[in-house]
C-alpha cells in the first residue's frame, strides 16, 4: 500500500517536509507566495514583515527556501542575505523587488542569491524557480 502511494506522487514532489520563509512588508505578497509554495508541496511556510523577524525565524527554522524582499522597513534585504549566507550556505535564497536595477541584480547574485525575482511576478515564474530544486 505504501509503495502505491509513492507511485502516485507527481514528479519532483518532495517526499520529506520542506519549509520556506517569505520576507516582505506587503501582506498580499506574502500570502500570494505562501499559496504558490504550498501548492508546490512546501508544507511549512513562515512569514516575516521585517528583517528582525525574518532573521529570528531563519536562525530558528533554517528553511530550505527563502524569498527575501530587498526593501524592508528596518533592514535592507541585501544585508539579510549576507547574514543568512554567513550562518548557512544550503538554503535556496531568492531576492524579490519591484526595483529591477542592475545594482540590485548584481548585489543579489554577488551575495549568493539563487535568483532575482522582479515584482509583480507570476505563479509560473516562482514554480519555474522552485520546481527543479525539489
Amino acid at each position: 500500500m505504501q509503495a502505491h502511494q509513492q507511485d502516485t506522487l507527481l514528479p519532483n514532489t518532495p517526499t520529506f517536509p520542506l519549509s520556506a520563509l517569505v520576507v516582505d512588508d506587503t501582506p498580499a505578497i506574502r500570502l500570494y507566495l505562501k499559496r504558490i509554495l504550498q501548492e508546490l508541496g512546501i508544507s511549512q511556510v513562515f512569514e516575516a514583515a521585517d528583517g528582525v523577524s525574518a532573521e529570528a525565524i531563519y536562525l530558528q527554522h533554517q528553511p530550505q527556501f527563502v524569498f527575501l524582499d530587498i526593501q524592508l522597513p528596518d533592514i535592507n534585504g541585501k544585508v539579510l542575505l549576507e547574514r543568512f549566507r554567513l550562518f548557512e550556505q544550503t538554503s535556496h535564497i531568492f531576492m524579490i523587488s519591484a526595483y529591477s536595477s542592475v545594482d540590485n541584480l548584481k548585489a543579489a547574485v554577488a551575495g549568493g542569491a539563487q535568483a532575482f525575482v522582479v515584482k509583480p511576478f507570476t505563479a509560473e515564474r516562482i514554480s519555474n524557480l522552485v520546481q527543479p530544486l525539489l
